[in-house]
């Protein structure tokens, strides 16, 4: 390992918060070679470490999708969630099915998160938050549908109208939300 990527990777996993972050930039000024050391450190020992390693993998424009998916399932929520969060910077269809079962994560912050990935990977999502708008539990739902207002895809009006009429208030105002950005507002509105 060259002496600079090294001593980067040293300040990145100091402990230090501060010097992991300014230590970012000069990683990714590093290209593609430092994907693999970065790649190595998500297995590390250390949650902390995982997480550097996410962050500074999210940073890069060399980063793949595909590389991020496991770290969906890691152990730690704040590993989880920093994956949801970079794949939000590097949104792919293939980590449509992980986001899908990472909606259902126990930290509240990694399903959240997983939603914004959905709603970045756009239109390929909605067939897949379609079906988990059938028969998920609400907390998912709302998450679910928040996506679908993202993505403003006509495929999710029936949904979006079957919602209106929901328990939930925030289902109700998630539907109402969508509806007005596929400009049905007007149509739509119950009396």
């Amino acid at each position: 390992m060259p002496a600079k990527l090294q001593a980067l990777l040293a300040e990145l996993t100091s402990g230090d918060d501060a010097r992991a972050e300014n230590s970012i930039p000069a990683i990714v000024d590093l290209g593609k070679a430092v994907i693999p050391a970065l790649l190595d450190l998500t297995r590390a020992a250390e949650a902390d470490l995982r997480w550097w390693a996410v962050r500074a993998l999210a940073a890069s424009p060399h980063t793949l999708t595909v590389d991020l998916i496991p770290l969906l399932s890691d152990s730690a929520p704040e590993v989880r969630s920093a994956a949801a969060l970079a794949i939000c910077t590097h949104p792919d269809e293939s980590a449509i099915p992980a986001l899908i079962n990472t909606l259902a994560d126990e930290d509240s912050l990694t399903a959240g998160l997983a939603g914004n990935a959905l709603a970045k990977i756009g239109s390929p999502s909605v067939p897949s938050l379609l079906e988990v708008m059938n028969d998920a539990p609400v907390g998912i739902r709302i998450i679910s549908l928040r996506a679908l207002t993202e993505i403003r895809d006509q495929r999710a009006i029936p949904v979006m109208m079957k919602c209106l009429s929901e328990d939930s208030a925030v289902l109700q105002y998630w539907a109402q939300e969508g509806l007005e950005r596929l400009g049905l507002d007007m149509v739509y509105m119950k009396p």
